[in-house]
């Protein structure tokens, strides 16, 4: 009821806002949608037949002073060919901050028009049937989005390829909800074919498959919209501190020769490869009697433990200089009782994504840098810049296999809210499978409404079933103007 009772007032008043950027720019847009679209036009330029998607050139004036404010562009657009589906405009003047604030002072003083709350217009659209909810939050993260990925993830959803693909399991329930009612209704009159029942739960079978292989993902577009956890591990002294402001280009953390010099977690978030990292210098792991170095090493090992991702580095000197012989064979022995050392046993490697990286192969003798390459460990030096841009490959490729490569064809699931609503769906689905016997006589108008629960799970994720809660926090992730 609330939904309906929005549309209605929502048809009654007019908003308005600035919809580009902050700050001073060459162009700013102001917006303006509502049924008094015209009216604020005709106030404002003293003319209100412009012609539906072309610009026109208009000298801007206040509606009481009748005082020249700007002279700029005016792009008119008719319900429901716009982007909230109701009358709305564009004002595209310049850009300064005196500019900008006469004109919307100047639509203030129209009757029927108020500024536009955050997310407000995005809200008129789906509420008119201008986009789903997956797409307002696709449109939400592309507004947000900080790198490549993460721009074409968000690009695919707003676009709607993935309501696609909901809508199409959604209708692939409706069907199979409507074979059962018709088997329900006729079958006693032998008017509907006699392996109805058969075909039904063959496709459902195939729907569970696809909505569990779609769950088991390894949760890459949600890790990709809110960046990969990634952890830089070792002992004192192997360079942890000095690869992370090689790797965000600036000096972040503190660099010395003491041992112990990093104690607590130093976060940055930067952009490699086109994906989102939140990248994390921790405390070199090591027995220490100091209050504070311990602290900062279990704090190291508890964000280790939560990482998406863990670069391990060691000191390719140290190790030269400890191992009497050394052999492909005992440099991968090193390095495994290295990583126990750490507290990265085989059990915690088999659950976590990890690259180990030898450091200040500077140091490293020519003919051990060869038996560590045939090793495939990549040796780095953070101090004469030796293979960065390499170990930035590699780390690279660890990130695809994290966050994925979205694609129209197979669009990510991005979201929590996703998931929880698609289990539910696999859920309810499956209590009809396996409560299901068409050998037996049973009461299918009971059994029939597990899929209509799943058929709402569904329509949660699209918004066909709204929920005033949920719009309220997807809706204020936009900013005011859009």
């Amino acid at each position: 009821m609330k939904c309906f009772e929005s549309i209605r007032l929502f048809s009654s008043i007019t908003i308005f806002s600035k919809s580009s950027g902050f700050g001073k720019c060459g162009v700013a847009v102001i917006r303006v949608s509502g049924e008094n679209t015209n009216k604020a036009l005709k106030a404002l330029t003293n003319f209100d037949n412009f012609k539906p998607r072309f610009a026109t050139l208009k000298q801007i004036k206040d509606p009481e002073t009748n005082i020249l404010i700007d002279n700029g562009l005016i792009l008119y657009f008719k319900s429901p060919k716009s982007f909230t589906g109701e009358d709305c405009c564009e004002f595209q003047v310049h850009g300064g901050p005196a500019v900008i604030t006469a004109i919307l002072n100047a639509l203030s003083k129209v009757d029927g028009l108020r500024p536009a709350l955050p997310g407000e217009f995005t809200k008129r659209a789906f509420y008119n049937g201008k986009m789903d909810l997956t797409e307002v939050e696709g449109l939400a993260d592309l507004i947000h989005a900080e790198t490549e990925y993460q721009r074409r993830q968000a690009l695919i959803q707003a676009d709607g390829h993935l309501s696609n693909l909901y809508k199409k399991w959604r209708t692939q329930l409706i069907r199979n909800i409507a074979h059962i009612e018709a088997f329900i209704d006729f079958s006693e009159d032998e008017n509907i074919e006699d392996d109805v029942l058969e075909v039904m739960e063959k496709d459902l079978h195939c729907l569970e498959k696809e909505i569990k292989q779609y769950l088991v993902d390894g949760r890459k577009g949600e890790r990709l919209r809110d960046g990969v956890k990634m952890a830089i591990v070792g002992e004192t002294n192997v360079g942890k501190s000095s690869l992370m402001n090689v790797i965000v280009q600036r000096d972040i953390s503190i660099v010395t020769n003491i041992e112990g010099t990093t104690r607590d977690i130093v976060e940055s978030h930067y952009d490699i490869g086109g994906y989102p990292v939140v990248i994390a210098d921790t405390a070199g792991l090591r027995e220490s009697k100091d209050i504070v170095e311990s602290e900062g090493i279990l704090r190291a090992k508890k964000y280790a433990s939560n990482a998406d991702f863990i670069l391990i580095l060691i000191d390719g000197e140290k190790m030269e200089k400890l191992l009497k012989d050394f052999e492909k064979e005992n440099v991968e022995k090193y390095i495994k009782e290295y990583k126990n050392r750490l507290g990265l046993d085989d059990g915690f490697r088999e659950c976590k994504q990890m690259l180990t990286i030898i450091n200040k192969i500077d140091l490293v003798s020519c003919r051990n840098k060869e038996i560590l390459k045939s090793c495939n460990f990549l040796g780095i030096s953070c101090t004469k810049a030796i293979n960065i841009q390499e170990a930035l490959e590699e780390i690279k490729e660890n990130l695809q296999n994290l966050c994925g490569n979205p694609t129209s064809e197979s669009p990510l699931l991005s979201q929590a809210r996703h998931r929880h609503y698609l289990q539910n769906c696999l859920k309810s689905i499956q209590d009809f499978l396996s409560n299901f016997d068409q050998s037996n006589e049973q009461d299918f108008a009971i059994l029939v409404q597990s899929l209509r629960n799943a058929v709402r799970c569904i329509g949660h994720l699209t918004g066909e079933v709204r929920t005033d809660d949920i719009l309220d926090v997807i809706f204020k992730d936009f900013c005011i103007g859009k």
